[in-house]
Protein backbone atom coordinates (compact mmCIF):
# COMPACT_ATOMS: atom_id res chain seq x y z
CA UNK A 1 0.00 0.00 0.00
CA UNK A 2 1.16 3.97 -1.22
CA UNK A 3 2.52 5.32 2.33
CA UNK A 4 0.12 8.27 2.50
CA UNK A 5 1.78 9.55 5.74
CA UNK A 6 5.34 10.54 3.81
CA UNK A 7 3.11 12.49 0.96
CA UNK A 8 2.29 16.21 1.67
CA UNK A 9 1.81 19.11 -1.34
CA UNK A 10 3.77 22.07 -0.83
CA UNK A 11 2.23 24.56 -3.30
CA UNK A 12 4.72 27.69 -4.00
CA UNK A 13 4.46 31.23 -6.22
CA UNK A 14 1.69 29.45 -8.08
CA UNK A 15 0.47 31.82 -10.62
CA UNK A 16 -2.25 31.44 -13.19
CA UNK A 17 -3.03 33.77 -15.68
CA UNK A 18 -5.62 32.54 -19.05
CA UNK A 19 -5.07 34.12 -22.68
CA UNK A 20 -3.17 33.86 -25.81
CA UNK A 21 0.20 35.53 -24.49
CA UNK A 22 -0.37 35.13 -20.53
CA UNK A 23 3.70 35.41 -20.30
CA UNK A 24 3.58 39.52 -21.33
CA UNK A 25 1.47 39.75 -18.17
CA UNK A 26 3.22 37.55 -15.41
CA UNK A 27 5.49 40.33 -14.20
CA UNK A 28 2.87 43.04 -13.85
CA UNK A 29 0.53 40.90 -11.94
CA UNK A 30 3.34 39.97 -9.87
CA UNK A 31 3.86 43.87 -9.56
CA UNK A 32 0.26 44.32 -8.31
CA UNK A 33 -1.75 44.69 -11.47
CA UNK A 34 -5.84 44.49 -10.69
CA UNK A 35 -7.57 41.46 -11.75
CA UNK A 36 -10.17 43.91 -13.68
CA UNK A 37 -7.31 46.00 -15.09
CA UNK A 38 -6.00 42.48 -16.42
CA UNK A 39 -8.99 41.53 -17.99
CA UNK A 40 -10.94 44.95 -18.84
CA UNK A 41 -7.46 46.33 -20.57
CA UNK A 42 -5.49 43.06 -21.84
CA UNK A 43 -7.60 40.58 -22.35
CA UNK A 44 -6.18 38.30 -20.32
CA UNK A 45 -8.03 36.31 -17.18
CA UNK A 46 -6.58 36.18 -13.78
CA UNK A 47 -6.93 32.23 -12.17
CA UNK A 48 -4.24 32.24 -9.42
CA UNK A 49 -2.20 34.86 -8.05
CA UNK A 50 0.82 34.03 -5.58
CA UNK A 51 -0.17 30.81 -3.87
CA UNK A 52 1.25 29.93 -1.29
CA UNK A 53 0.39 26.44 0.38
CA UNK A 54 1.52 23.63 2.58
CA UNK A 55 -1.12 20.68 2.83
CA UNK A 56 -0.88 18.27 5.45
CA UNK A 57 0.01 14.77 4.89
CA UNK A 58 -2.24 12.48 5.43
CA UNK A 59 -4.74 14.76 6.31
CA UNK A 60 -7.70 16.70 5.04
CA UNK A 61 -6.61 20.47 2.97
CA UNK A 62 -10.05 21.80 2.11
CA UNK A 63 -10.15 24.69 0.04
CA UNK A 64 -12.84 27.02 -0.31
CA UNK A 65 -14.02 29.94 -1.98
CA UNK A 66 -17.27 31.38 -3.63
CA UNK A 67 -17.98 31.15 -7.55
CA UNK A 68 -14.65 32.37 -9.58
CA UNK A 69 -12.50 32.70 -6.64
CA UNK A 70 -9.71 29.86 -8.00
CA UNK A 71 -10.28 26.82 -6.28
CA UNK A 72 -10.62 24.46 -8.80
CA UNK A 73 -8.50 26.36 -10.97
CA UNK A 74 -5.76 25.63 -8.23
CA UNK A 75 -6.55 21.76 -7.65
CA UNK A 76 -5.97 21.20 -11.52
CA UNK A 77 -2.43 22.40 -10.73
CA UNK A 78 -1.70 19.56 -8.53
CA UNK A 79 -1.85 16.47 -11.14
CA UNK A 80 -1.26 19.07 -13.87
CA UNK A 81 -4.78 18.64 -15.93
CA UNK A 82 -3.79 22.59 -15.66
CA UNK A 83 -0.15 24.09 -16.48
CA UNK A 84 0.44 27.02 -14.60
CA UNK A 85 1.86 30.70 -15.52
CA UNK A 86 4.63 30.30 -13.12
CA UNK A 87 5.25 28.55 -9.45
CA UNK A 88 6.11 24.64 -8.44
CA UNK A 89 4.03 22.41 -7.02
CA UNK A 90 5.80 19.66 -4.90
CA UNK A 91 5.16 16.54 -3.90
CA UNK A 92 7.35 13.55 -2.73
CA UNK A 93 7.48 10.55 -4.63
CA UNK A 94 9.30 7.16 -3.62
CA UNK A 95 11.06 9.37 -1.22
CA UNK A 96 12.03 12.37 -3.42
CA UNK A 97 10.54 15.95 -3.67
CA UNK A 98 9.50 16.48 -6.68
CA UNK A 99 8.13 19.34 -8.73
CA UNK A 100 4.97 18.46 -10.78
CA UNK A 101 5.10 21.29 -13.25
CA UNK A 102 8.78 19.84 -14.19
CA UNK A 103 7.43 17.00 -15.21
CA UNK A 104 8.09 15.59 -18.69
CA UNK A 105 4.73 13.74 -20.26
CA UNK A 106 5.70 10.23 -19.00
CA UNK A 107 6.39 11.20 -15.70
CA UNK A 108 3.17 13.03 -15.52
CA UNK A 109 1.50 9.88 -16.67
CA UNK A 110 3.15 7.63 -14.44
CA UNK A 111 2.25 10.28 -11.53
CA UNK A 112 -1.25 10.76 -12.30
CA UNK A 113 -1.71 6.64 -12.75
CA UNK A 114 -0.03 5.79 -9.55
CA UNK A 115 -0.03 9.25 -7.43
CA UNK A 116 -3.44 10.61 -7.58
CA UNK A 117 -7.00 10.13 -8.02
CA UNK A 118 -9.75 12.56 -8.83
CA UNK A 119 -13.51 12.30 -7.73
CA UNK A 120 -15.39 14.73 -9.65
CA UNK A 121 -18.76 16.91 -9.04
CA UNK A 122 -20.48 14.81 -11.26
CA UNK A 123 -19.71 11.87 -10.51
CA UNK A 124 -17.32 11.25 -13.96
CA UNK A 125 -19.11 7.46 -14.41
CA UNK A 126 -19.03 5.55 -17.44
CA UNK A 127 -22.70 4.97 -18.44
CA UNK A 128 -21.74 1.60 -20.16
CA UNK A 129 -20.46 0.04 -17.26
CA UNK A 130 -21.38 -1.79 -14.45
CA UNK A 131 -19.99 -0.66 -11.08
CA UNK A 132 -17.80 -3.29 -10.82
CA UNK A 133 -16.40 -2.13 -14.00
CA UNK A 134 -16.12 1.72 -13.28
CA UNK A 135 -14.80 0.61 -10.14
CA UNK A 136 -11.77 -1.68 -11.15
CA UNK A 137 -11.10 0.75 -14.10
CA UNK A 138 -7.91 2.49 -12.43
CA UNK A 139 -6.46 -0.41 -12.18
CA UNK A 140 -7.29 -1.71 -15.18
CA UNK A 141 -5.74 0.39 -17.53
CA UNK A 142 -2.80 0.05 -14.88
CA UNK A 143 -2.37 -3.80 -16.09
CA UNK A 144 -3.20 -5.34 -12.88
CA UNK A 145 -4.76 -9.00 -13.70
CA UNK A 146 -8.54 -9.18 -13.51
CA UNK A 147 -9.08 -10.96 -10.09
CA UNK A 148 -6.55 -8.72 -8.10
CA UNK A 149 -8.63 -6.08 -9.69
CA UNK A 150 -11.92 -7.03 -8.91
CA UNK A 151 -10.87 -8.11 -5.52
CA UNK A 152 -9.58 -4.66 -5.04
CA UNK A 153 -12.59 -3.25 -6.32
CA UNK A 154 -15.15 -5.47 -4.06
CA UNK A 155 -13.01 -4.47 -1.04
CA UNK A 156 -14.11 -0.67 -1.51
CA UNK A 157 -17.70 -1.12 -2.93
CA UNK A 158 -18.40 -3.11 0.60
CA UNK A 159 -16.56 -0.40 2.47
CA UNK A 160 -18.22 2.70 0.76
CA UNK A 161 -21.90 0.40 1.30
CA UNK A 162 -22.84 -0.75 -2.25
CA UNK A 163 -22.57 -4.50 -1.52
CA UNK A 164 -24.92 -6.31 -3.37
CA UNK A 165 -25.04 -3.46 -6.47
CA UNK A 166 -21.73 -4.51 -8.28
CA UNK A 167 -23.98 -4.91 -11.43
CA UNK A 168 -25.89 -2.15 -11.87
CA UNK A 169 -25.63 0.90 -13.82
CA UNK A 170 -24.98 3.95 -12.87
CA UNK A 171 -28.20 5.10 -14.33
CA UNK A 172 -29.65 2.68 -11.71
CA UNK A 173 -28.44 4.47 -8.66
CA UNK A 174 -29.25 7.76 -6.97
CA UNK A 175 -27.33 10.59 -6.99
CA UNK A 176 -25.54 9.87 -3.67
CA UNK A 177 -25.16 5.83 -4.60
CA UNK A 178 -22.77 7.08 -8.26
CA UNK A 179 -20.89 9.54 -5.83
CA UNK A 180 -20.27 6.49 -3.52
CA UNK A 181 -18.98 4.49 -6.60
CA UNK A 182 -16.57 7.53 -7.95
CA UNK A 183 -15.07 7.48 -4.08
CA UNK A 184 -15.00 3.81 -4.40
CA UNK A 185 -12.90 4.42 -8.21
CA UNK A 186 -10.52 6.46 -6.13
CA UNK A 187 -9.91 4.81 -3.67
CA UNK A 188 -9.28 0.97 -5.35
CA UNK A 189 -6.28 3.01 -7.01
CA UNK A 190 -4.89 3.12 -3.74
CA UNK A 191 -3.02 6.27 -4.33
CA UNK A 192 -1.83 8.64 -2.02
CA UNK A 193 -3.12 11.98 -3.03
CA UNK A 194 -7.07 12.09 -3.25
CA UNK A 195 -8.42 15.12 -5.15
CA UNK A 196 -12.21 15.61 -4.62
CA UNK A 197 -13.32 18.89 -6.55
CA UNK A 198 -16.58 19.71 -5.53
CA UNK A 199 -17.11 16.03 -4.76
CA UNK A 200 -20.74 16.60 -2.45
CA UNK A 201 -21.92 19.44 -3.89
CA UNK A 202 -24.82 18.19 -6.08
CA UNK A 203 -25.89 16.34 -3.20
CA UNK A 204 -29.20 16.57 -1.48
CA UNK A 205 -28.57 18.10 2.05
CA UNK A 206 -29.26 14.89 3.85
CA UNK A 207 -27.30 12.55 1.39
CA UNK A 208 -24.49 14.89 1.54
CA UNK A 209 -23.89 14.80 5.07
CA UNK A 210 -24.15 11.13 5.03
CA UNK A 211 -20.87 11.32 2.33
CA UNK A 212 -18.85 13.76 4.47
CA UNK A 213 -19.63 11.04 7.39
CA UNK A 214 -18.27 8.05 4.81
CA UNK A 215 -15.13 10.43 3.89
CA UNK A 216 -14.28 10.93 7.46
CA UNK A 217 -14.55 7.52 8.41
CA UNK A 218 -12.69 5.91 5.42
CA UNK A 219 -9.50 8.72 6.47
CA UNK A 220 -9.56 7.33 9.79
CA UNK A 221 -8.64 3.94 7.97
CA UNK A 222 -6.47 5.28 5.17
CA UNK A 223 -4.81 8.27 6.22
CA UNK A 224 -4.56 9.97 2.50
CA UNK A 225 -3.56 13.15 1.79
CA UNK A 226 -6.83 15.08 0.58
CA UNK A 227 -7.24 18.00 -0.92
CA UNK A 228 -11.28 18.98 -0.62
CA UNK A 229 -12.78 21.90 -2.77
CA UNK A 230 -16.11 23.72 -1.54
CA UNK A 231 -17.89 26.56 -1.65
CA UNK A 232 -19.42 25.40 1.59
CA UNK A 233 -18.17 26.71 4.55
CA UNK A 234 -20.16 24.45 7.42
CA UNK A 235 -18.29 21.34 4.99
CA UNK A 236 -15.07 23.02 5.17
CA UNK A 237 -14.91 23.58 8.69
CA UNK A 238 -16.25 19.68 9.24
CA UNK A 239 -14.35 17.95 6.79
CA UNK A 240 -10.84 19.90 6.82
CA UNK A 241 -7.35 19.60 9.05
CA UNK A 242 -6.67 22.92 7.63
CA UNK A 243 -8.59 25.35 5.30
CA UNK A 244 -7.32 27.92 3.07
CA UNK A 245 -9.93 30.43 1.73
CA UNK A 246 -9.86 32.00 -2.10
CA UNK A 247 -11.16 35.09 -3.24
CA UNK A 248 -10.26 36.38 -6.57
CA UNK A 249 -7.75 34.03 -7.40
CA UNK A 250 -5.80 34.85 -3.93
CA UNK A 251 -5.59 33.09 -0.64
CA UNK A 252 -7.18 35.69 1.90
CA UNK A 253 -6.59 33.36 5.19
CA UNK A 254 -5.39 29.54 5.93
CA UNK A 255 -5.61 27.94 9.02
CA UNK A 256 -7.44 25.42 10.92
CA UNK A 257 -10.97 25.94 11.27
CA UNK A 258 -10.62 26.67 14.84
CA UNK A 259 -8.00 29.78 14.15
CA UNK A 260 -10.62 31.03 10.72
CA UNK A 261 -14.07 31.01 12.61
CA UNK A 262 -12.00 32.59 15.83
CA UNK A 263 -9.15 34.70 14.11
CA UNK A 264 -10.89 35.79 11.17
CA UNK A 265 -7.71 37.94 8.51
CA UNK A 266 -10.30 40.42 7.28
CA UNK A 267 -14.57 41.86 7.26
CA UNK A 268 -14.44 38.91 4.46
CA UNK A 269 -14.09 36.11 6.02
CA UNK A 270 -15.71 37.44 9.00
CA UNK A 271 -18.45 37.98 6.60
CA UNK A 272 -18.03 34.01 6.35
CA UNK A 273 -17.70 32.82 9.92
CA UNK A 274 -20.50 35.08 11.64
CA UNK A 275 -23.00 32.82 11.49
CA UNK A 276 -21.01 29.44 12.07
CA UNK A 277 -21.93 27.20 15.02
CA UNK A 278 -19.01 27.74 17.12
CA UNK A 279 -19.78 24.55 19.27
CA UNK A 280 -19.08 22.25 16.33
CA UNK A 281 -15.72 23.82 15.45
CA UNK A 282 -13.94 25.05 19.17
CA UNK A 283 -12.01 21.96 20.57
CA UNK A 284 -12.05 21.70 24.72
CA UNK A 285 -7.47 21.90 24.25
CA UNK A 286 -8.57 25.56 23.35
CA UNK A 287 -10.68 26.60 26.02
CA UNK A 288 -9.13 24.57 28.61
CA UNK A 289 -7.11 26.39 31.95
CA UNK A 290 -4.45 23.67 31.37
CA UNK A 291 -1.90 22.57 34.66
CA UNK A 292 -4.98 23.37 36.33
CA UNK A 293 -6.14 20.19 39.30
CA UNK A 294 -8.53 17.72 38.63
CA UNK A 295 -11.98 18.75 39.52
CA UNK A 296 -14.92 16.84 40.40
CA UNK A 297 -16.54 16.58 37.07
CA UNK A 298 -16.34 14.38 33.79
CA UNK A 299 -13.36 13.61 31.36
CA UNK A 300 -13.20 14.87 27.91
CA UNK A 301 -10.97 14.33 25.21
CA UNK A 302 -8.85 17.25 24.41
CA UNK A 303 -10.04 16.75 20.64
CA UNK A 304 -13.63 16.97 21.59
CA UNK A 305 -15.64 19.74 19.94
CA UNK A 306 -17.17 21.99 23.13
CA UNK A 307 -20.95 21.34 22.02
CA UNK A 308 -19.85 17.56 22.54
CA UNK A 309 -18.41 18.77 26.20
CA UNK A 310 -21.70 20.87 26.90
CA UNK A 311 -23.84 17.85 26.42
CA UNK A 312 -21.57 15.69 29.11
CA UNK A 313 -21.65 18.47 31.60
CA UNK A 314 -25.45 18.78 31.37
CA UNK A 315 -25.56 14.78 31.70
CA UNK A 316 -23.77 14.91 35.04
CA UNK A 317 -24.89 18.09 35.99
CA UNK A 318 -21.61 19.45 36.55
CA UNK A 319 -20.00 22.83 35.51
CA UNK A 320 -16.37 22.10 35.32
CA UNK A 321 -14.92 18.95 33.42
CA UNK A 322 -11.35 17.17 33.16
CA UNK A 323 -9.77 17.49 29.82
CA UNK A 324 -7.63 14.68 29.10
CA UNK A 325 -5.49 13.41 26.04
CA UNK A 326 -6.48 10.17 24.49
CA UNK A 327 -4.22 8.41 26.69
CA UNK A 328 -6.14 9.29 29.51
CA UNK A 329 -3.77 11.85 31.03
CA UNK A 330 -4.65 14.91 32.55
CA UNK A 331 -3.94 17.98 30.82
CA UNK A 332 -6.54 21.11 32.35
CA UNK A 333 -10.11 21.64 33.55
CA UNK A 334 -12.75 23.17 31.52
CA UNK A 335 -15.56 26.02 32.63
CA UNK A 336 -19.04 25.80 31.31
CA UNK A 337 -18.96 29.50 31.76
CA UNK A 338 -16.22 29.93 29.07
CA UNK A 339 -17.91 27.62 27.12
CA UNK A 340 -20.69 29.38 26.68
CA UNK A 341 -18.52 32.44 26.38
CA UNK A 342 -17.17 31.27 23.21
CA UNK A 343 -20.06 30.00 21.73
CA UNK A 344 -21.91 33.14 21.32
CA UNK A 345 -19.80 35.37 18.87
CA UNK A 346 -18.82 38.77 20.40
CA UNK A 347 -21.80 41.67 19.87
CA UNK A 348 -20.47 43.72 16.68
CA UNK A 349 -19.80 47.77 17.92
CA UNK A 350 -22.63 49.89 15.95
Amino acid sequence: MADAAKTGIQVRDLYKIFGPTPEKFLDAVRQGMSKQELRDVHGHVLGLRNIHIDMPAGGIQVVMGLSGSGKSTLIRHINRLIDPSAGQVLVEVEGQTVDVVQMRPAELLKFRREQTAMVFQKFALFPHFTVMENVEYGLQIQGVRRKARQEAAQRWIERVGLKGYEDHYPNQLSGGMQQRVGLARALTNDVPILLMDEAFSALDPLIRADMQSVLLDLQQEIGKTVVFITHDLDEALRLGDRIAILRDGEVVQQGTGQQIVLQPADDYIASFVRDVNRGRVIRCRTLMQPGTVPVAGPSVDASLVIEEAVRQLNTDGQEMANVVNSQGKHLGTLAMGDIIAAMVPPREVA
